[in-house]
């Protein structure tokens, strides 16, 4: 591992599927995933994010008619499905006028749902989606326009393939998948971006601004509780690109960190975020290896490695800090590792993260935390050290330490770091997939009081908080930047 880069472990990323193809023969065909199933089974002022409070009133199921699926249509999975469909039609109805300034023109294709084991073709005489063959919706989703084909502005889906989904990471799971279809939808109304990664950002970015819709209460025919939201991020890692593929790549549809930043901006921001924050200045972290070690190894730091990085890299980029920004001089804090019993100092021994400012120490379970972490990639483990130096920065500017704005603040500054690691600035260099790391960090420990402190955030939160700090800078880590 060569101190200039702080690497990853390449974790199972799943192969590729059936790649998207876009304006083909003058079709338009964006899919959701580029996995297969089988892949699959194997701004000032620290931010504030709210997420929906569901209203009381129990949703009702879309009355037969409402919607028309062609196809498999028994399931719980498919009337799911189809009361998504419904809710999606109502949403885009009454907030694409204003947005987009023009009114929604309904799906004219139709929607076609597969069960790939029992095709009956009578059932589908012209096809799906644009004519295709049902067996092309196998393990997918898709959104296909083509003028002159039967079908043509329809959504497709394989219900085994959303079971799957609902099955291990809820049951809200398939609706954001028919939301997803829907952005593209959206999408062929108003004209398309111009790269394929900012294409399926950009309708990731449209479904979070209707699941917001959904967890306010506001959806007739849908639901989604707010520890749901954990479970609809998770659900994401599992529709990334494999780690290393370009961000200029044909059917590119981004990192784990690009989806779910897609995603949180439009459940933040509503439709008028996916309009405006699609330009070619977004920022994408997918990108491919470099170097032939990193392709050999899945550009994996040894562990060992890895604690130097991480020790080198956070003084590095906090004396730069204090001195370009808070006309101070930084104290580092020294990393301390420790085995199941934290320091003296911390105010619980099983505490996992330990910030002690009095002592100097920043601390951390290797046994319980560290190790586990690795297993998600180093740079998981990089995320788990920078939340308590963190705090020791704070303390350094004469702020908390113990409270929600602290712990806020210091999840904005966790991904501040990760950004300077990102731009080059922090004397290593990060590789493809490490960011991802990040947000399986949070959505995997975030809830755990002994590595976070039990305060009111919700693993969806954690980790907008990090990506505020990340895209937005100090100014949104409530340090007086």
């Amino acid at each position: 591992m060569r101190p200039r880069s702080l690497t990853r472990s390449r974790l199972g990323a799943p192969p590729r599927g059936d790649a998207r193809g876009v304006h083909r023969s003058r079709t338009t065909r964006v899919a959701l995933a580029t996995a297969s199933l089988a892949g699959l089974l194997g701004v000032s002022g620290c931010v504030s994010v709210v997420v929906g409070r569901p209203s009381a009133q129990v949703p009702q199921r879309a009355a037969p008619g409402e919607v028309t699926v062609i196809g498999a249509v028994e399931g719980s999975v498919d009337e799911q499905a189809r009361n998504a469909l419904a809710d999606l039609e109502t949403f885009w109805a009454d907030r694409f006028p204003d947005v987009f300034g023009q009114e929604f023109q309904p799906l004219q294709g139709g929607y076609f749902s597969v069960d790939p084991g029992d095709i009956d073709p009578r059932i589908y005489p012209q096809g799906v989606g644009c004519g295709a063959d049902p067996r092309e919706a196998e393990n997918n989703a898709f959104y296909c326009q083509a003028p002159q084909a039967p079908n043509s502005d329809a959504i497709t889906y394989d219900r085994a393939f959303l079971g799957e989904l609902a099955a291990d990471h809820g049951r809200f799971l398939p609706a954001m998948v028919m939301a997803h279809e829907f952005g593209h939808a959206v999408q062929a109304r108003v004209g398309l971006p111009d790269r394929s990664i900012t294409i399926e950002t950009q309708a990731d970015c449209l479904a979070g601004a209707w699941t917001a819709w959904v967890a306010a209460g506001e959806a007739e025919h849908s639901r989604l509780r707010d520890a749901e939201l954990d479970d609809l991020l998770r659900g994401y890692f599992l529709l990334r690109d494999p780690v290393g593929t370009s961000s200029a790549a044909e059917s590119a549809h981004g990192s784990y960190f690009d989806r779910v930043s897609g995603f949180q901006d439009g459940f933040d921001g509503g439709p008028e975020a996916c309009r405006d924050e699609f330009g070619p200045e977004r920022v994408f972290t997918q990108g491919e290896f470099t170097r032939d070690d990193d392709l050999a190894t899945g550009g994996n730091a040894s562990y060992p490695k890895l604690l130097e990085l991480v020790d080198d890299s956070l003084p590095t980029v906090w004396e730069q800090a204090f001195s370009d920004v808070f006309g101070e001089r930084f104290r580092a804090p020294q990393i301390e590792p420790f085995d199941r019993r934290a320091p003296d100092c911390a105010p619980d021994p099983d505490r996992e993260l330990v910030v002690c400012p009095d002592e100097g120490i920043v601390a951390f379970d290797e046994a319980d935390l560290g190790g586990p972490a690795y297993e998600l990639g180093d740079f998981a483990v990089a995320t788990a050290i920078a939340i308590p130096y963190s705090l020791s920065v704070r303390d350094q500017l004469g702020l908390s330490t113990d409270d929600e704005e602290a712990v806020r603040s210091a999840l904005c500054l966790t991904g501040w770091y990760a950004a300077r690691v990102y731009n080059g600035q922090a004397g290593i260099e990060i590789s493809p997939g490490d960011l991802d790391e990040s947000v399986r960090f949070l959505l995997t420990y975030g809830n755990d009081p002994d590595v976070i402190p039990d305060v009111d955030l919700s693993g969806f939160q954690q980790v907008d908080l990090f990506r505020a700090g990340f895209l937005r800078g100090l100014a949104a880590c409530d340090v007086g930047a």
